[in-house]
C-alpha cells in the first residue's frame, strides 16, 4: 500500500521494505522542497544532489553561480540515475549529514 504524503509526486511504482521510505515506511516528510542533478549515488541508500544557484550581489548589480551539494536518503523503491534530476523533501534527521529524502527521481527514458 502506498502512503498519501501530502505533494503532488509521481507514486513509485515497486514496493519496498525501508522504514524510513515516506511512501511505505513510516517517515514522514515535512518543510522544503528541493530540486536539483543527481552527482552521486555510490553510497548505499544515499544520493548527493547539486543545487544551481543564483546570488544576486547589489554592489555590482549582476548575479554569480553558486551550487550545494545536499545529501538525501533514497528508498529501494526508487532509481535515480547519475547526471539526471530527482525532486527531495526535507525530513527528520536520518543520519550525521542526512536530512532529506527523494521523493521523485527522473525515469531512465526521459
Amino acid at each position: 500500500m502506498v502512503r498519501n504524503i501530502g505533494v503532488r509526486v509521481e507514486t513509485p511504482t515497486k514496493t519496498c521494505n525501508d522504514e524510513k521510505c515516506p511512501f511505505h515506511g513510516k517517515l514522514s516528510v515535512r518543510g522544503r522542497i528541493f530540486e536539483g542533478k543527481v552527482v552521486s549515488i555510490k553510497s548505499k541508500r544515499t544520493i548527493t544532489l547539486r543545487r544551481e544557484l543564483l546570488t544576486f550581489i547589489p554592489k555590482y548589480g549582476r548575479y554569480e553561480k553558486r551550487h550545494s551539494n545536499i545529501q538525501a536518503h533514497c528508498p529501494d523503491c526508487l532509481t535515480p540515475i547519475e547526471g539526471k534530476k530527482a525532486k527531495i523533501m526535507e525530513c527528520r534527521p536520518i543520519s550525521k549529514t542526512k536530512r532529506f529524502v527523494v521523493i521523485e527521481c527522473e525515469s531512465p527514458e526521459k
